[in-house]
């Protein structure tokens, strides 16, 4: 029942970009429509494991650096969260592997992909 409810919650914040991205791993680059979002650290990955039963269903945050014409920023991008970053809507729309186990997850092992769409 957790996940059909944290999907619902995702639909209600993130409209559809319209660019999906590549999928880039920490220190990889993904370019999107000429922005290149290359995660740098993972700050968090509180998220509940499969097949284990949770009150919170926990997050996903990753440090991205951004790089379009003529700018760059740092951001900490949520799960399902999309931000204004220059004169688009970036959001990390997904988060690879997922929790099958407690405890962390190897660093090396992340995949993360990210959409962009203009505001």
């Amino acid at each position: 029942m957790r996940l059909p409810v944290l999907a619902l919650a995702a639909c209600a914040t993130l409209q559809p970009p319209a660019n999906v991205g590549p999928t880039a791993a920490l220190g990889q680059i993904a370019t999107v429509d000429g922005v290149r979002i290359r995660p740098i650290e993972l700050v968090e990955d509180s998220r509940c494991p499969a097949l284990v039963r949770c009150v919170w269903a926990g997050r996903v945050v990753v440090r991205a650096r951004m790089t379009g014409d003529g700018w760059t920023q740092i951001r900490d991008f949520e799960l399902g969260v999309p931000q204004a970053v220059d004169r688009y809507r970036i959001a990390l729309i997904q988060a690879e592997p997922q929790k099958a186990a407690p405890g962390p997850i190897d660093p090396p092992a992340y995949r993360f992909t990210f959409a962009l769409s203009e505001r």
